[in-house]
């Protein structure tokens, strides 16, 4: 199993094995990326990956491998995890599934039209850092 140049889903998806024993999955909705924060960059740059997708944006140390190893976040949108699902059309491999079940396994997934916007980009820009200054703005202009 390569990583590199793939795209890494911050996902627990729920998954059922059907009688020919391929996978389908049925929910694939994002979960929160910053829990990921403190090992993402590394697994970036280690990795060599070029996107990760989830919810809710991550912080500095990511936004920085990002910019060094050409890597971008993408969000999707939480709560349309049957929606997203449909968007996967095959499940490729599995891998862990013995020693960590569903959630945690490490899923290969073939998948069409994913809706996600980039809002961390190769160049150092983080649309959720833009949106949480504005915000802070605002709020210092109502205090």
């Amino acid at each position: 199993m390569s990583l590199r140049d793939g795209i890494l889903y911050h996902c627990g998806p729920v998954v059922m094995k059907q009688a020919d024993g391929s996978w389908k999955c049925t929910a694939a909705g994002p979960t929160t990326s910053i829990r990921e924060e403190p090992y993402q960059g590394q697994i970036i740059r280690d990795f060599g990956l070029r996107g990760v997708i989830g919810k809710g944006g991550m912080g500095n140390r990511t936004l920085s491998a990002c910019q060094e190893h050409g890597c971008v976040y993408l969000h999707a949108i939480g709560g349309a995890a049957q929606v997203l699902a449909e968007c996967i059309k095959k499940v490729r491999h599995v891998h862990f599934y013995e020693k960590f079940g569903a959630p945690e396994a490490i899923w290969e997934f073939e998948v069409e039209d994913f809706p996600a916007v980039v809002t961390m980009d190769t160049r150092g820009n983080s649309l959720h850092q833009e949106v949480f200054e504005k915000s802070q703005m605002e709020l210092a202009k109502r205090l």
